[in-house]
């Protein structure tokens, strides 16, 4: 597959984590993107967490953070190694295992938790997932809550021509294969995997964000000297539709793309609305327990 070069999309910026910090006792992250920074560039993407990779030895303690709350936006959990159980105050639990996404949709408002399975907790072991944060709209910002955990063997996995690699679809749609996630706005969100050192090109939509994440291996941008490594996202310019990759040997990578969300952003802390108005009514909806609790 060859694509002219003038349809290729440019690379915008290389983001790299800063530092890395726990969220609870049970996840060591590194934050590559966040909203305030950043939030306009990437919508409707507003911030993404790389929990690990990290070696965990067993143990009894339970691992991972306790009930917080969310609202205005969506919480999305990939798992590569390592398991994570969820409970929240809206009746959605789940428990996920390596290549399973959970989809949590926060909307009007949850609390829930987040810890390391209870098998994984025990006999300790190697632990890495993301975590992406997905705007909503405002017209959905205030919907009922609602929680998919999609399984890795509902995950549709396409294989790229030429022993190139495969794309698994998560959500969104690649040729022609849509993935199982139900997304308020246009969202593409593929796990990639790509095996050997020729050229791909990926066709995105015109006009959509865009950004790479590799997990592992080194990844060559056509038009670019500069490789892009392990926990760096390449962003890329809106304009144009394809993804051109020059060599990826043996890659792991997390492609997101979705349609820009143009409203105001404004946030504090677990909730992200459009005014402050909205940040100060859902602190105190959340003080005064109408998010709900976990008992």
């Amino acid at each position: 597959m060859t694509a002219s070069i003038k349809h290729c999309k440019k690379l915008d910026r290389i983001l790299r984590s800063t530092g890395s910090h726990w969220v609870g006792n049970g996840f060591p992250v590194q934050t590559l993107f966040a909203y305030p920074e950043l939030g306009m560039v990437l919508s409707p993407f507003l911030l993404l967490d790389y929990a690990g990779p990290a070696e965990f030895p067993p143990t009894q303690q339970r691992l991972g953070v306790g009930e917080h709350p969310h609202r205005g936006f969506e919480t999305v959990t990939i798992v590569y190694s390592g398991e994570v159980d969820h409970r929240d105050s809206a009746g959605g639990c789940g428990h996920i295992g390596p290549g399973d996404v959970q989809w949590m949709t926060a909307a009007s408002g949850v609390v829930h938790e987040e810890f390391h399975g209870h098998d994984f907790a025990q006999q300790g072991g190697l632990f890495e997932m993301i975590q992406l944060w997905v705007n909503l709209p405002a017209k959905h910002k205030m919907t009922s809550p609602r929680y998919q955990t999609i399984l890795d063997s509902q995950i549709p996995n396409v294989r790229l021509p030429d022993n190139q690699g495969s794309v698994r679809v998560i959500a969104g749609e690649y040729a022609g294969v849509t993935g199982p996630a139900q997304t308020f706005t246009p969202v593409h969100v593929w796990d990639l995997r790509l095996s050997n050192a020729h050229p791909v090109q990926i066709p995105l939509p015109e006009g959509y964000t865009a950004a790479l994440l590799v997990l592992k291996g080194e990844l060559h941008l056509s038009q670019v000297e500069t490789p892009i490594n392990h926990a760096e996202i390449a962003v890329f310019e809106r304009q144009n539709t394809q993804l051109c990759i020059k060599q990826a040997n043996n890659v792991t990578a997390l492609l997101l793309c979705g349609e820009p969300i143009h409203e105001p952003i404004t946030g504090s802390g677990p909730f992200v609305m459009n005014t402050a108005t909205e940040i100060r009514q859902a602190i105190n909806d959340y003080q005064s327990g109408k998010m709900g609790h976990l008992s």
